[in-house]
């Protein structure tokens, strides 16, 4: 019933996805302007965040069908494989190291309700436990040929000295608990702005300022700038949620890259059809808006190599990763974003009804390295 039901689901789901196909990834030969870009990146976005709800049940849905769990007994090892034919996680256990081998009675609303009355042994100071609905008679076939393997049946009683300290090979999920042990966190000051990645924060956003001055960058180019500046974000964001989530980052980051494409391509349209053209002329020619990003290069660059000297220094180097979970991280860049660009916008709005003066230009650059400095201040205001 639970695997039909699923297959239900997983069907529903994949069905919008088809209709949505079409457009999310054969559009991308058809772009003429910045208009049929974004709504053909919208769509991939969208596709691709939708996407993991039919990708994961189906992965469900194989388990539940395929999936096993397999007790290799050979050469005076114990061998457990859980997973479907040829992909899974393997534990190899020491069969003279195994001790008190028994059938578990669990409650039907415990945690391993779902298993019913299964086998487990002990292992050194853990517990081993697999299978579902076991019986005697399956205790009995592999007490019977633990025996007839090494030669002596499964002892009872607890381990040995040697046996708590770690003397035999550790299995995998042994080994990945060792891997995710705690380490002491290294004491630091909290960030001022006196911190080089505070002053190379300041320094990346005062190149803006000389290329008003000096190269005639207008309120279009620098609202351009900063929608960039939101996807340098993005791009380390999306690290961060990598060294944080390992594994999981394939399905979070996938999320993230989707939710948060489909922002800033909406974004960079009204940015676009605001700021640089205007709602009458806002489809866009691709050409014009690559000019626009090529003419702004230096201060991408210092923006990225900023954005990238922090991460290295303080969420590497400072071990900000330690206390941070993923879906913490995965919402962080919106609150700065959102922030940032509402003052920016209620500038330009503001230099827009002046003419755009030059006065005004550099005072929303002034504002926003306040804004920008203060919000990563205030994300260290603990030490690490």
């Amino acid at each position: 019933m639970a695997i039909l039901v699923l297959g239900v689901f997983t069907i529903v789901f994949i069905i919008p996805a088809i209709f949505i196909f079409d457009r999310a990834v054969l559009g991308w030969g058809d772009i003429e302007d910045l208009f049929d870009l974004v709504i053909t990146v919208f769509s991939f976005a969208w596709l691709l965040g939708w996407s993991l709800a039919p990708l994961v049940m189906s992965l469900v849905l194989v388990l539940m069908i395929f999936g096993r769990e397999v007790v290799r007994i050979r050469n005076g090892v114990f061998e457990l494989f859980i997973g479907i034919p040829m992909v899974g996680l393997k534990g190899r256990y020491d069969i003279s190291s195994m001790r008190n081998l028994r059938i578990l009675q669990p409650e039907k609303k415990s945690k391993k309700g779902w298993r019913g009355a299964h086998l487990a042994f002990d292992y050194g100071a853990n517990s081993i436990e697999f299978g579902s609905n076991a019986s005697d008679a399956d205790l009995m076939v592999i007490e019977n040929t633990l025996r007839n393997v090494s030669g002596q049946a499964v002892r009872t009683g607890g381990a040995t000295p040697q046996e708590l300290k770690g003397d035999w090979e550790p299995s995998v999920l042994q080994q990945i608990s060792e891997q995710d042990a705690p380490i002491e966190p290294i004491r630091l000051e909290p960030i001022k702005w006196s911190s080089p990645t505070a002053l190379a924060l300041i320094v990346a956003n005062l190149i803006p300022v000389a290329g008003t001055v000096y190269l005639g960058w207008n309120l279009g180019d620098v609202m351009v700038l900063y929608w960039a500046e939101s996807a340098i974000i993005g791009f380390f964001n999306l690290l961060k949620m990598a060294v944080i989530g390992r594994w999981l980052a394939l399905f979070t980051g996938t999320f993230f890259i989707a939710h948060f494409g489909a922002f800033m391509a909406v974004h960079f349209l009204f940015i676009w059809g605001i700021f640089i053209k205007g709602f009458d002329d806002a489809s866009g020619d691709l050409n014009e808006v690559a000019q626009h990003f090529l003419l702004l290069w230096p201060a991408l660059l210092a923006l990225f190599v900023s954005h990238g000297f922090s991460f290295f220094t303080n969420f590497l180097g400072r071990r900000e990763y330690k206390d941070r979970s993923i879906k913490d991280q995965m919402s962080e860049p919106y609150s700065r974003i959102i922030l940032m660009h509402f003052v920016i916008i209620l500038g330009g709005g503001l230099a827009m009804v002046l003419g755009s003066p030059m006065i005004v230009l550099l005072l929303i650059i002034a504002g926003k390295i306040v804004l920008d400095v203060r919000a990563h201040i205030s994300q260290r205001e603990k030490p690490a």
